[in-house]
């Protein structure tokens, strides 16, 4: 997908790629290593993109969300003894939501981001700093 669309944003000399990665692009935890590999190729992929196609004015970037209460997450949500982990594991003391992730969103699309290249940007509560 992405080298479909980077075709067009060559011929127009600009674009923005934002990919989704996750605070398991940078830690690890147990029983979920196919998801920590798969992470971990994102942050890759999005460092490759950047060196091929940083020259032709495509800012590739990545939202590295960290625990999000989501449909995806409920029932880690509702395990007290994983929330409770979390909550003392992160500075903020909560879970983020998915409105969280909307500036970084924003920004990572707009021209202020126009000379970050090949960057996580991280919205996981401090997570990534402490643990």
């Amino acid at each position: 997908l992405g080298q479909a669309v980077a075709r067009h944003m060559k011929q127009r000399g600009q674009g923005k790629i934002i990919n989704i990665a996750s605070i398991m692009t940078k830690m690890a935890r147990h029983h979920v290593g196919a998801y920590v590999t798969a992470k971990a190729a994102v942050g890759g992929l999005t460092r490759a993109m950047t060196s091929e196609w940083a020259g032709y004015g495509i800012n590739c970037n990545a939202i590295g969300p960290g625990y999000i209460s989501t449909e995806l997450t409920q029932a880690l949500f509702e395990d007290k003894a994983f929330s409770d982990w979390l909550l003392g594991s992160t500075p903020a003391g909560r879970w983020g939501q998915v409105d969280d992730l909307v500036g970084a969103a924003i920004y990572l699309a707009a021209p202020a981001s126009g000379f970050m290249h090949g960057q996580i940007l991280y919205i996981d509560g401090g997570m990534t700093t402490t643990v």
